[in-house]
C-alpha cells in the first residue's frame, strides 16, 4: 500500500510497519500540509489492524527543520501543532521517530511526542524558539523535562542550542543512537531495523506525557529556581526566557493536560509580545543580507586556504576563526618576535577553551598542524585569499599591498580588514583591483558574527560571491556595504558618538548615559564600550580626521584630554572608568569627573551654555536619533543596500538589542515622523549636526517605513 506520493507527507507499509515520510522540501518545514498529512497517517495507523508501528521519517537531509516559515504572520490553519502532537501520542501504535539532520522546534516536538526516538549520527536536536521571542509552544515546554529533567531541559530551551546525537542520547532525549550504521545513513534503513526489534519484543506504546524524570520534585524546583534566577540576570529585558521558566514549572506542579493549557497560554503572549516582532525580523533579516545582487549571477572561487598579515588581536582572531572553518592558515608578520606573539595569541584562545573542558589538548593539537607562520610573503603563494590586518595607516596598507600583488597567485582574493580607510584606494594601487575586497571582521574576530563586505568600485562579481561564501564557511553573519570613511557601522558609530560626547558636555555624566543605553538593552553602555576596545584607537581616528573636519562642527575635547593623560581603558587600568588590579567591571572616576566639570566650564564660556540635567529617555531619544538619521543616510547614499542592512550590523556588530530589531526597525515602531520632529526639535540647538535625511524626510512626509525599503 502506498498513498500521496507527490503529496508532502506519504504512507507505504514495510511488512507490518507504516512508514509515514515527509517530503517537504527543503527543511521539511511543518506547514498546514504536513500536519494534515501527519494527523490522517496516524489515523490510518489506528484503524488498519495490519499495522503494528509507524516509523516517522525525513526525506533529503532532514527529519523536520521546524515550522513553516511562510506561515509566520498568517491566520493560523488547522491542524495546530498542539493537537498533531498530541494525536501521534495517542496513537495505539508504537510510534517510531527516525532522527537524521535537523530535528528543530516544532520538529523535535513531534518526535518528543512519538513513543520511541532514534538518532542517525549527524542528528541535531533543538527547542530554538527564544530566538525568535517564543517558546516551545506544541508541549515541548511540558514533555522535554518530563523525559531529561528539569536542568536539562532548561538548558535546551534557554540557549536555543542544538545538541549533536550523543549528547541526546546521553540526555535520554533519544533511546537509540545508531552510532555506525550498517545501513549508512538511511533513516529508513536504520528506522525499519528499530521498528522491526520493537514490534518482535512486543514494545508497549510509552507516551512521554507520563516519563517520570520530574519525579524528584524538590531537585527539580531547586533546578527551576536556580535558572530563573539566572535567566533574570543574563536575559534582563527580554520577555520570553522567563516565560519558558514558568512553562516548565508547569510541568513540574501540574498534570500535564493543565501544563499544556498553561504552555499555550503563556506561547500566546510571546506570540502577542513587540519583542517577536523585532526577533522576527532579525531573524528574516539575516537571511536576506546572506544575498547580495553579486551571489545571484556569479561563482564563488574556491578557498582551500587563507593567508594573513598581521599577528595581532585581530590578525589572530581571523586565525582562528579560519582554523574552526577547517582552513589551513599561513601567518605572515614582520619578524619573528612579532611572529612568535602572533602565534601566542592563536594559542592562547585555544588554551582558553581547553581549561574551559569546551576542546581536548589533541584538538588543539591537531587544529595547529594547520596553522604555520613566516616572515617572508613568498609563502603567501599558493593561498586562496589573504587578508591584511595591519596598522590602520594608508602608507603601511599600501606597502602590504604592493608584496601580496608581487607574490599572490593569479586569481587570488586580496582582502583588507580595514575599519575606515578608503578601500578604492587599496585597490587602486595594485595591477588586479578587481581581485581587492574589505573584509571587515569585529574583535574578537573568532567570536563576533558580523562580518561587513565592503565592495570597492572595481572588485569582480565572482570576488565578492567568494566573500559571502567564506563568510558561511567561517559562520559569520555577512553584510554588504559599500566605500565611506567607516563603511555602515563605524561611520554610523561616529555619529552618534558625537552625540554622547554633546550630551556628556552638556551635562549628562558618562555613568548616566551608560546606564540608560543598558536599561534600554545595551549590553554595555558608549563609554564602557570605548574602555574595553581602548580610548587610543578612537583618538587617533580623530586626530586623523582632524584636518578635514568641519570647523564651524562642534568638537567635545573630554576624550582627548583622558587619552592625553594615557587613559586608555581597561588596557591601562583606567579610562572613563577606573579598573583596579585588572578589574572587568569599572567602577566611576571622580578624577574623570573633575575633567569633564573643567571642560563644560570651558566649552560653556564659548557657547554661553550652562550645563543641565538629562532624563534617560531623552538620553535614549538623542541616542537613537543620531543612529537612525545617519542609518537613513547610508541607505539614501547607497552604503547598505536597505534599511535592514543597517540592522543586521547593529544586532551583531555594536550591541543593539535583537529583540528591538536594529534601530530602522525600531525607528519604524517609534514612527518615523516622530523621528523626524525629534531631531527638528535638537536642531534648534545645533543645526549643523542635527541636518535631517533626506530619506527620513521623504519617507516621514508620505507616512512610509523604512521597512517598505527592505524588498
Amino acid at each position: 500500500m502506498q498513498t500521496g506520493a507527490t503529496a508532502p507527507v506519504a504512507r507505504a507499509m514495510h511488512g507490518d510497519i507504516l512508514v509515514v515520510t515527509i517530503d517537504n522540501p527543503p527543511v521539511n518545514a511543518l506547514g498546514v500540509a504536513v500536519r494534515r498529512g501527519l494527523c490522517e497517517a496516524i489515523d490510518a495507523a489506528d484503524a488498519d489492524p495490519a499495522v503494528k508501528a509507524v516509523l516517522i521519517v525525513g526525506s533529503g537531509k532532514t527529519f523536520i527543520g521546524g515550522a513553516d516559515i511562510r506561515e509566520f504572520g498568517q491566520p493560523p490553519m488547522a491542524p495546530f501543532l498542539p493537537d498533531v502532537c498530541n494525536r501521534i501520542e495517542a496513537c495505539s501504535k508504537p510510534v517510531i521517530a527516525a532522527l537524521h539532520g535537523a530535528a528543530l522546534g516544532g520538529g523535535l516536538e513531534i518526535a518528543l511526542a512519538a513513543h520511541y526516538r532514534l538518532a542517525l549520527p549527524a542528528a541535531k536536536l533543538g527547542l530554538p524558539e527564544v530566538a525568535l521571542g517564543l517558546l516551545p509552544g506544541a508541549g515541548g515546554t511540558q514533555r522535554t523535562p518530563r523525559l531529561i529533567g528539569a536542568a536539562a531541559a532548561l538548558d535546551l530551551m534557554l540557549s536555543g542550542r542544538h545538541a549533536g546525537a550523543a549528547e541526546a542520547a546521553t540526555l535520554g532525549l533519544v533511546d537509540r543512537l545508531i552510532e555506525r550504521p550498517a545501513e549508512g545513513d538511511d533513516p529508513l534503513a536504520a528506522g525499519l531495523a528499530y521498528a522491526q526489534e520493537l514490534v518482535q519484543a512486543g514494545a508497549p506504546v510509552r507516551r512521554t506525557r507520563d516519563a517520570t524524570a520530574l519525579h524528584d520534585a524538590s531537585a527539580q524546583r531547586a533546578a527551576i529556581e536556580s535558572a530563573r534566577a539566572e535567566t533574570a540576570k543574563k536575559s534582563r529585558g527580554l520577555f520570553s526566557p522567563l516565560k519558558i521558566v514558568d512553562a516548565v514549572q508547569g510541568a513540574l506542579e501540574l498534570p500535564f493536560d493543565a501544563g499544556q493549557a498553561l504552555e499555550r497560554t503563556l506561547f500566546l503572549e510571546c506570540l502577542e509580545s513587540p519583542q517577536r516582532a523585532g526577533l522576527v525580523h532579525a531573524f528574516f533579516a539575516e537571511r536576506e543580507t546572506a544575498k547580495a545582487p553579486e551571489t545571484r549571477n556569479a561563482a564563488p572561487r574556491a578557498i582551500d586556504s587563507v593567508g594573513i598579515v598581521g599577528g595581532g588581536t585581530m590578525g589572530a582572531g581571523i586565525a582562528v576563526a579560519a582554523l574552526d572553518a577547517g582552513l589551513p592558515v599561513t601567518m605572515i608578520e614582520r619578524d619573528d618576535e612579532a611572529l612568535a606573539r602572533g602565534r601566542k595569541h592563536v594559542e592562547k584562545v585555544y588554551d582558553g577553551l581547553i581549561a574551559k573542558g569546551r576542546i581536548t589538548q589533541a584538538v588543539k593539537d591537531a587544529t595547529m598542524l594547520r596553522f604555520v607562520g613566516s616572515t617572508a610573503y613568498d609563502a603567501l603563494a599558493g593561498v586562496d585569499l589573504v587578508i591584511e590586518a595591519v596598522f590602520e595607516d594608508m602608507a603601511v596598507k599600501h606597502a602590504v599591498f604592493a608584496e601580496l600583488d608581487r607574490v599572490c597567485k593569479s586569481g587570488a582574493v586580496l582582502a583588507t580588514n580595514t575599519s575606515y580607510l578608503d578601500i578604492d584606494e587599496i585597490a587602486g594601487a595594485v595591477s588586479r583591483p578587481q581581485d581587492v575586497i574589505g573584509l571587515h571582521f569585529f574583535s574578537p574576530a573568532n567570536i563576533m558574527k558580523l562580518l561587513e563586505i565592503v565592495v570597492p568600485a572595481r572588485t569582480s562579481g565572482e570576488v565578492v560571491a567568494t566573500a559571502f561564501a567564506l563568510a558561511k564557511k567561517l559562520r559569520k553573519v555577512p553584510v554588504r556595504a559599500g566605500v565611506c570613511d567607516g563603511f555602515i557601522g563605524n561611520r554610523i558609530l561616529a555619529v552618534y558618538g558625537q552625540a554622547a560626547q554633546a550630551m556628556m558636555e552638556d551635562g549628562a555624566s558618562p555613568y548616566q548615559i551608560d546606564k540608560a543605553l543598558r536599561d534600554f538593552g545595551y549590553p554595555m553602555g558608549p563609554f564602557q564600550v570605548s574602555d574595553l576596545a581602548g580610548g587610543d584607537i578612537g583618538w587617533a581616528t580623530r586626530k586623523r580626521r582632524a584636518a578635514t573636519r568641519d570647523p564651524r562642527a562642534r568638537y567635545v575635547q573630554i576624550a582627548d584630554r583622558l587619552c592625553e593623560r594615557g587613559w586608555f581603558g581597561q588596557k591601562t587600568g583606567r579610562g572613563y572608568y577606573l579598573y583596579p588590579d585588572g578589574a572587568r567591571v569599572g567602577t566611576p572616576d571622580p578624577e574623570v569627573e573633575a575633567i569633564i566639570d573643567a571642560e563644560r566650564a570651558r566649552a560653556g564660556a564659548l557657547s554661553g551654555k550652562a550645563p543641565r540635567s538629562f532624563s534617560d529617555a531623552e538620553i535614549v531619544r538623542r541616542y537613537l536619533a543620531a543612529m537612525i538619521n545617519e542609518g537613513a543616510n547610508v541607505v539614501h547614499q547607497k552604503i547598505a543596500l536597505r534599511p535592514l542592512d543597517v540592522d543586521v550590523t547593529f544586532v551583531h556588530g555594536y550591541g543593539f538589542p535583537r529583540y528591538r530589531g536594529g534601530p530602522m526597525h525600531y525607528a519604524d515602531t517609534v514612527g518615523l515622523t516622530n523621528i523626524l520632529a525629534d531631531i527638528r526639535e535638537f536642531a534648534k540647538e545645533d543645526p549643523l549636526f542635527w541636518q535631517p535625511s533626506p530619506l527620513l524626510v521623504e519617507l516621514a512626509e508620505k507616512g512610509a517605513s523604512f521597512a517598505s525599503l527592505n524588498q
